[in-house]
Parts: structure tokens; sequence; C-alpha cells
């Protein structure tokens, strides 16, 4: 059942972080307009379980007249509205008023703010806490984001570790993370990475969307584009063990993928999302419609 619909409104961020799963970065292309989200929450409207609609990016607070906007139009229909963000532009509590009390007055109810060394580095007073500070004043609930670097944790003597060290942190190996992130860390062989332990493939709670249309049920995995097929009939189309991707991944994981997809593996990854990446990464020109889009790939 499908209950949340998080708007991707921008690729483009004024952060370039290393964990990014969409490559996000001040270059970064795709950005709504306001039409376009007007189409989608009507749609979302006609499929009748959505609860909650998230507006994120990239950073959704460098296009603020249409955040604001967007937050207003969800609102009005009755939905339930958070923003994702780097607390861009809070720099002082008068600021983070100055950008925050018009979205709540517009129907903002919970703001989520990325916080850790990726983007204020060991700074402990910076934008992120000066906004989740004023958000709550304005009665907007408010939580933290926390990515650290990855971090080797020795296994303990508890034999259910079987003496693997594990990686910790919480960044999930996608997109940017892959590519700047898994240098000496250590990998876990293929045929043990048989599961997807992180997305709902089989019946989705929520999807990402984003100005291209993609309906993203993994980053970078989508279930069809809803400017050539309305958002209600691709959800109520979408049968999980006819798709490409999601089907080998609910029979067996990545290493089922990978066999799938005719993909030698390599003899180990970090983890299952590591594994999955490079596979689907892999495929991106053979399954254009279903490996959308490429910004999450790294491509242009």
């Amino acid at each position: 059942m499908l209950t949340g619909i998080h708007f991707i409104l921008t690729y483009a961020c004024n952060f370039e972080c290393d964990h990014c799963f969409l490559y996000s970065s001040p270059m970064s292309q795709g950005t709504f307009t306001i039409g376009q989200v007007t189409k989608i929450l009507a749609e979302a409207e006609k499929i009748g379980t959505v609860e909650w609609i998230f507006y994120e990016g990239g950073e959704p607070f460098l296009l603020f007249p249409l955040l604001n906007e967007s937050i207003k139009r969800a609102s009005v229909k009755g939905f339930k509205v958070g923003v994702v963000t780097n607390a861009h532009g809070a720099n002082s509590e008068e600021d983070a008023e100055l950008w925050l009390r018009p979205l709540a007055e517009s129907g903002l109810s919970f703001l989520s703010i990325s916080n850790d060394t990726f983007h204020y580095g060991e700074e402990p007073e910076n934008p992120a806490t000066i906004a989740s500070s004023v958000a709550k004043k304005l009665g907007i609930e408010a939580s933290t984001i926390c990515i650290e670097p990855p971090q080797v944790i020795q296994p303990s003597t508890n034999v259910e570790d079987k003496g693997q060290p594990v990686v910790g942190g919480g960044a999930k190996f996608r997109g940017r993370a892959v590519e700047k992130l898994t240098k000496n860390l250590p990998l876990r062989p293929w045929s043990e990475l048989c599961e997807c332990p992180y997305e709902e493939l089989e019946s989705p709670s929520r999807v990402h969307i984003d100005a291209h249309g993609n309906v993203q049920i993994c980053q970078g995995i989508s279930m069809g584009n809803m400017w050539m097929t309305p958002l209600s009939e691709l959800v109520l189309k979408y049968r999980p063990n006819d798709h490409p991707i999601c089907a080998p991944l609910l029979r067996g994981g990545p290493s089922e993928l990978a066999k799938a997809l005719g993909v030698a593996p390599e003899p180990g990854y970090v983890d299952e999302c590591h594994f999955c990446y490079l596979t689907r990464r892999a495929n991106i020109e053979k399954y254009p419609d279903y490996l959308a889009p490429k910004q999450v790939y790294g491509f242009e």
C-alpha cells in the first residue's frame, strides 16, 4: 500500500557529499515545475492510500518559492507534508525563522535535517542545529539524519558474529558512496548477499519521483515514467514478479540479480547495496526504462 510520495524537487544541491545516493551537486540538472507538482498531487489523490507528501532533493530550499507553494498545494489537499533538507540558509535563528515560518503557515508538519560530518564537519552549532531548534518553536516536528564516514567495527567474541568485521556509519553504498567510500573496506563474499534488506520491493510504501517522471522504488530502480503513464495507473499495474530488476532481487537478492542479468560478480562487496548498484550500473543501457535515471548512476 503506497502511503508516501517523495518528490525529488531538484537534483541540484549546494553540497556534493561523498555518500549521496543521487550524485547531487551544484551542477546537477532536473527540477520540477509547479505544474508538474500539481499533476502528481492529483494522481496521489486518485491512488487513495497516500498520506504523506515529502519534498527533498538535492536541496529543496534552493527553490524556496517552489517549495513553499508545493507545500501549500499538498496541505490544501489534506496530505501531511514533510521536507528533507540540509538546512540551507539557516545561518542564525532569525534567518531560520525567515525560511521556516512561511513553510509552517503553508502546512509543513515535519522537517528531516541532515546533520553530520559530511555536511558540517565537527561544528556543533551549525545551520542544521539552528533549524531544528527553530522548527520546534514553530510547531514543526523535526528529526536529524546523521550518516558518518564508514568505520570498520571489529567483531566481538560472540559466536554469532562469525568473526566478520562490520562496516558501521550508516552509509548505504549506492551512488557516489560506491565511488568515494568503499576503498579499503572489508568485503563480504558475493554468494552471501542474497536478499535486499532495505527496500519494500514487493509492495512499496513510498516512491521517489523526479522531474523527468521516473517513479523510483529504490534510487535508480524505476517502476515506470509517469509522464508516459499516469502515476495512479503505474501503481495499480505494478507487478514486482514481472519487473526485470525487482523480480530477481526478491528471489535471491543481488546474487540472483547478477545471475539474471549475466553479470560475472567480483569475489566480494561491502554490502548488498554495493553489489546491487554495480550490477545495475553495468546494465543501464540494456534496461533504460527500469534503471533510471542515469543521474543516479553518475551519468548526465
